[in-house]
C-alpha cells in the first residue's frame, strides 16, 4: 500500500472529526453552488444530473452487494422508494427552486433548523419525551428560523408576507425530517448499498421534473460553468460527504455525530460571504446565534442529581 493510502486510511479515514467537519464544509458548500447554479443550469437539471451521476457511480462501486442483498432490498423496495422521492428527489428539487429565490446565507440558517425539526418529528411520530430545557432550544431555533424568514422584520411576518424562496426551503426541511426520521426503521442493508439503491432511485424520481421543465421552457441544460457546478454537487455534497458521513457515525454514533451537522450553517454563511459577496446583516448574526444556541440548548443532557 502507497504512503498515500496508508496516510488516508489512517489519518483522514480514521478520524472521525475530521471526516465530519469535512462533511459539513461540503454541505455548506452545496447552498453555495446552489446559488451558482442560477442561470448556468436549471434547478429540475441539476437534481435529475446529480443523481444520474451519483447513481452510476455508487452502482459501479456496489454492484456485488446490491446483488447480494437484492432479496431484502426487493422486499422493501416500496418503501425505499419513498425514502428516496422524499429525502432526495423531493428535498434536492425544493432546494435547487429555493436557491433561485434567496441568498446561499438564508439557505444555510434554516437547514440548520433539521436537527431541532427532526426532534419535533420524533416526538409527533414516535411518542420520544423531551425536556423543558430541550422545548426552550425548539422554541429558539424556530424563532431564529422565523427571524431569517421575515428578513429582521417582525411585520413581514404578521402580514405573512415571506420571501418565497425562504418558504420553499422550509418546506424542503420538512421532506428531509420525514426522510431523516424513516432512518429510525431502515432495513438492514449495508449503509453504502442503501445509498446506492436511494440514488438510482432519486435518479428514476427526478426525470418528471425535467420532462416537466422541458414541457414549459424553463429547461436549461448546464453551460460550461454549471458543468462545474453539477460535478461538484454529484461528487462531494452527493457523494463524498455521504460516504465521509457513514463512516463517522460508524466510528463515533450518530448521535455524537449528529452534532456535526450544526455546522453547517456556519460554513454556509461564510462560503455565501467569501465566494458570493452575500450581505451579512445584523439579523442573520442573531438569528445563526439564536438556531445554534437553541439546537444547543436541545442537545444538552440533563444533569445528574
Amino acid at each position: 500500500m502507497s504512503f498515500a493510502a496508508t496516510l488516508f486510511r489512517g489519518y483522514i479515514f480514521g478520524n472521525a472529526s475530521l471526516l465530519l467537519i469535512l462533511t459539513t464544509l461540503m454541505w455548506g458548500g452545496n447552498t453555495v453552488a446552489g446559488r451558482l447554479a442560477v442561470d448556468e443550469v436549471s434547478p429540475m437539471a441539476v437534481v435529475a444530473l446529480r443523481w444520474i451521476i451519483v447513481s452510476v457511480v455508487m452502482v459501479s462501486v456496489t454492484l456485488p452487494g446490491i446483488k447480494a442483498e437484492w432479496p431484502l432490498i426487493k422486499a422493501h423496495l416500496g418503501r425505499l422508494s419513498l425514502m428516496a422521492l422524499f429525502g432526495f428527489t423531493g428535498f434536492n428539487s425544493l432546494f435547487y427552486v429555493a436557491a433561485h429565490r434567496t441568498t446561499a446565507v438564508n439557505l444555510g440558517i434554516i437547514q440548520g433548523a433539521m436537527p431541532v425539526l427532526v426532534l419535533i418529528g420524533a416526538v409527533l411520530a414516535f411518542g420520544v419525551r423531551v425536556r423543558p430545557l430541550q422545548v426552550a432550544g425548539i422554541l429558539i431555533t424556530l424563532a431564529g428560523v422565523a427571524m431569517v424568514a421575515a428578513q429582521g422584520d417582525p411585520d413581514i411576518l404578521l402580514h405573512l408576507s415571506i420571501n418565497p424562496g425562504d418558504g420553499i426551503m422550509l418546506i424542503a426541511c420538512l421532506f428531509y425530517t420525514g426522510y431523516t426520521l424513516s432512518l429510525r426503521n431502515r432495513p438492514q442493508v449495508s449503509g453504502l448499498v442503501f445509498f446506492a439503491v436511494l440514488s438510482v432511485v432519486a435518479a428514476l424520481t427526478s426525470l418528471p421534473g425535467l420532462f416537466y421543465e422541458h414541457a414549459i421552457g424553463t429547461l436549461q441544460w448546464p453551460t460550461f460553468q454549471g458543468w462545474f457546478v453539477v460535478l461538484y454537487i454529484a461528487l462531494f455534497p452527493s457523494s463524498l460527504a455521504q460516504i465521509f458521513f457513514m463512516r463517522g457515525v460508524e466510528l463515533i454514533g450518530p448521535a455524537r455525530a449528529g452534532v456535526f451537522i450544526n455546522l453547517v450553517p456556519i460554513f454556509a454563511a461564510g462560503l455565501g460571504i467569501l465566494i458570493l459577496g452575500e450581505p451579512f446583516h445584523a439579523y442573520h448574526a442573531i438569528a445563526l446565534v439564536m438556531v445554534l444556541g437553541g439546537i444547543w440548548l436541545s442537545e444538552r443532557k440533563s444533569e445528574k442529581k
